[in-house]
C-alpha cells in the first residue's frame, strides 16, 4: 500500500446487502492497518464520509490509520450533504483540489 491513496466511495465495500457491505468494509480497514505498508491517504467521498463519524465502526480502524500517519480526509462538499461536518471524529474537512493533488502523485485504489 506504499504510495497509494484509498478512495473510500461508500459507506460500505461492494453492492448488496448493507450490512453485510459495511462488515467487509470494517475488515478491510481493520487488516490494512494491520500492514507494515500503509498508504499516503484515505479520502472519503459520497457516503464514504459517514465512516469518519462515531456511528461506523470504521471510524475506530480509521483513527488508528491516522495515528500512524495516514491522512484521513473528508470531501467537504459530501459532509456538507450528509450534514456531519460536525460530526467527525477522525480526519479533517478537504476539498477536491486536494484529491486531484494526491491522485497526480499516487496510485488511487477505489473502495466503493
Amino acid at each position: 500500500m506504499k504510495n497509494k491513496v484509498i478512495l473510500v466511495s461508500s459507506n460500505q465495500l461492494g453492492r448488496g446487502d448493507q450490512v453485510l457491505g459495511e462488515n467487509i468494509l470494517e475488515t478491510f480497514f481493520t487488516i490494512l492497518k494491520q500492514k507494515e505498508e500503509l498508504p499516503v491517504a484515505v479520502f472519503c467521498m459520497n457516503s464514504g464520509v459517514l465512516t469518519l463519524t462515531s456511528e461506523s465502526f470504521v471510524s475506530v480502524h480509521l483513527k488508528e490509520l491516522e495515528d500512524k500517519g495516514v491522512e484521513i480526509l473528508a470531501c467537504k462538499t459530501c459532509a456538507d450533504h450528509y450534514e456531519i461536518s460536525e460530526k467527525l471524529t477522525v480526519g479533517k474537512i478537504s476539498g477536491m483540489g486536494d484529491f486531484i493533488d494526491l491522485a497526480a502523485k499516487y496510485e488511487v485504489i477505489t473502495i466503493s
